[in-house]
């Protein structure tokens, strides 16, 4: 995933992108309805249906086939759609925006939703995977075209069409892939508004699609916000919603081994990924050492002084709490370090500092390479530390420690949808670990990491009678 990109080589990706666009890409999609892009969420919403009706006709060699062109399309476009998304959404890091739709092609498809047979005395049945015709799909900035080609394999694998209304902010990035691939789809299939898109999407057509009746189910990729609204829409509703993971490490675990972990999985995209490494809690007698190899492998400390003065640029009181002012959010380690009065090298990876329990960096998801570490008495300490800080959300968690009992221990009580024991939490979306990759994890809902079954209704075939060859 980590395409070692040096500096030079970022800018030169970016003015070869820029400069192919020639200004027509990147300026704000106009409402039209060519390609699936439409002005209004009633319209897209109408248009999907169509498209529905089409692919139906075409069958699971259809699907297949959509399937491949948007695997396909992505990976040979992952630098000019990275750099464009990079370019439109200021976060993150390129050279991870690359590897995000480089990896596309790992998303599971049509082979995951083969039917289930069974026979016997009483005859035969078959249970088959049923779509549910068009899905709603709202999308995050963090990550638009990744979530927004990966939600299509999925959907269009379990014989669905899809209508987005992307977030505003990576709207670009969205228009210009989803045109895409629809002229692709188009061009090999004939198959028209198989992905619609609202152009200029608001509140008013996200309400739109919620509301339409040509829309059977919502999937909401996003912060609490429009989960809620999406779940009050009286459609089912499967919804990855926001996520805090807490990371313990303990004193068995091996330390130089857990913090570049933590670097690899925290720093990746500049912590944008909902699974990031975004608090740490480490035991008394593996914290010295361990925040001793954080520094040797690429993080660098903030003083006490330069973490309240970054605090102060990135959180805000709020309501008793706080709240996450996003300029910053995304942002390179060398950004927060000026912002925090600081100086740290160009190479520097990520931004640590030691914090108490009830810190703001702690209690709330800040999305950017700044990790705090928590200093804790013993296992049992971290683990209740831990909970709290996950704030019940249900959504990722890690651990580095070689006690069985205690990975069993700290999985019982937080009860996470994503559970990573000594890897990269980006192994949890079997990227270095086992499994299969997806960039929707349904933790509010319940489904977990999402895949071509999770947009399908099980439908039951039977037939009776003693119909045995044996």
């Amino acid at each position: 995933m980590n395409l070692n990109l040096d500096e030079e080589s970022i800018r030169s990706i970016v003015r070869d992108v820029l400069g192919k666009m020639n200004g027509s890409a990147a300026a704000a999609p106009r409402a039209r309805s060519e390609n699936g892009i439409f002005p209004d969420g009633a319209t897209a919403a109408a248009a999907a249906r169509e498209g529905y009706a089409q692919l139906c006709k075409g069958g699971i060699a259809a699907r297949r086939e959509v399937v491949d062109i948007v695997k396909s399309m992505t990976v040979s476009n992952a630098k000019q759609w990275g750099a464009f998304e990079y370019e439109e959404t200021k976060i993150g890091r390129l050279e991870d925006k690359i590897g995000k739709l480089e990896i596309v092609k790992l998303v599971p498809g049509v082979e995951w939703i083969a039917p289930d047979a069974y026979s016997g005395d009483n005859g035969i049945m078959l249970e088959e995977y049923a779509p549910y015709g068009v899905i709603g799909a709202i999308t995050p900035v963090t990550h638009s075209i990744p979530t927004i080609a990966g939600n299509i394999i999925n959907m269009v694998a379990a014989g669905n069409a899809v209508v987005f209304n992307p977030h505003p902010g990576g709207v670009k990035s969205a228009v210009m892939a989803i045109s895409a691939f629809n002229a692709e789809i188009e061009r090999r299939l004939g198959i028209r508004n198989l992905i619609c898109c609202v152009g200029n999407p608001t509140l008013e057509s996200f309400d739109a699609i919620c509301k339409s009746g040509d829309v059977a189910v919502m999937c909401i990729t996003g912060g609490p916000g429009v989960v809620k609204a999406a779940m009050k829409s009286g459609k089912k509703s499967i919804c990855a919603g926001p996520g805090n993971p807490p990371v313990i490490v303990d004193e068995t675990a091996d330390p130089r081994k857990a913090a570049s972990d933590i670097i690899a999985g925290g720093a990746f995209d500049n912590n944008l990924l909902c699974i990031g490494e975004k608090e740490i809690f480490v035991t008394e007698r593996a914290a010295s050492n361990f925040m001793r190899e954080l520094e040797n492998c690429g993080a660098e400390r903030l003083s006490p002084s330069a973490l309240d003065r970054l605090t102060g640029e990135v959180f805000e009181s709020k309501n008793g709490g706080y709240a996450l002012r996003r300029a910053l959010v995304g942002k390179d380690p060398q950004v927060l370090a000026r912002a925090a009065g600081a100086n740290v090298s160009a190479k520097a990876k990520m931004l640590f500092a030691e914090t108490d329990a009830e810190h703001p960096f702690v209690v709330e998801e800040q999305m950017m390479p700044m990790v705090p570490v928590v200093v804790v008495k013993n296992f049992e300490e971290a683990v209740a530390a831990a909970a709290k800080a996950e704030r019940n959300y249900r959504h990722s968690a890690i651990i580095h420690s070689l006690d069985v009992t205690r990975m069993t221990e700290m999985a019982r009580v937080l009860n996470t949808t994503l559970f990573v024991k000594n890897g990269p939490s980006t192994a949890g979306l079997g990227l270095g670990g086992e499994g299969y990759l997806s960039y929707s994890i349904a933790t509010a809902t319940g489904e977990g990491i999402s895949n071509p079954k999770t947009f399908t209704r099980r439908r039951r075939c039977v037939m009776v009678g003693n119909l045995n060859i044996f």
